[in-house]
């Protein structure tokens, strides 16, 4: 039987679908309906940090909490005035309590610590989206640094705001460059993170697990 895997804040399921394919049996929780979500794995509406779910009966937890309240890209609406909530601490408290493997996941600048930080061109991506990653329960190292692909005219390398790619702007082009290509639309995309991220740590996850189901036996 798969391990199964709570993917929390999931949107559209970038990490889901990464997780799918690192071995899980995946449930994905937004607040928001999701019609772009993965068709990998099954979505539950609900708010994050009271999933209609024993969080026990996972095996691995993943959150992606808001990174709006400490992201680049949202600086100057915070600079105009708009307020982001900082769920942060929350989840990992509810993490912390539910007591299973997790990985809380946000941007350069968010309060979680950097056990590992994972970047596009490790994994062969057009796009750099630097994230970080809290592990909790077990151990994760970080794969070999490849050489930053590009940008080359713009013509080959993604920012994380989708420029670049031949210059032609189009989503599908984008979300190519990331591997999510059932996402469509842009505003979905640029919340995604890449499915290669989730795979990478959740294989360390699923190599862990193992381990404790045969010290168990």
């Amino acid at each position: 039987m798969k391990p199964r895997a709570l993917d929390l804040f999931c949107c559209a399921g970038g990490v889901s679908k990464g997780l799918a394919d690192a071995g899980f049996d995946v449930w994905g929780v937004d607040i928001r309906p999701q019609p772009e979500y993965v068709h990998s794995s099954r979505f539950v509406q609900a708010d994050a940090l009271a999933p209609p779910f024993d969080l026990r009966a996972f095996d691995f937890i993943w959150a992606s909490p808001p990174c709006q309240p400490f992201s680049i890209g949202a600086a100057r609406w915070r600079t105009a005035g708009r307020e982001y909530p900082d769920l942060v601490a929350a989840t990992r408290d509810m993490l912390d309590e539910a007591g299973v493997p997790y990985c809380i996941e946000n941007v350069p600048g968010a309060p979680i610590r950097a056990d590992l930080v994972l970047t596009g061109p490790m994994f062969g991506l057009k796009t750099n989206r630097r994230r970080h990653f809290e592990i909790g329960g077990f151990f994760a190292l970080n794969p070999p640094m490849r050489p930053v692909v590009g940008p080359k005219n713009g013509r080959d390398y993604f920012t994380a705001a989708g420029h670049g790619g031949n210059g032609t702007g189009k989503a599908s082009v984008w979300a190519e460059g990331m591997g999510v290509e059932w996402i469509k639309t842009r505003e979905t995309i640029a919340q995604a993170i890449p499915p290669a991220y989730a795979e990478f740590i959740g294989r360390a996850a699923i190599q862990h697990i193992r381990h404790e189901r045969r010290a168990a036996a």
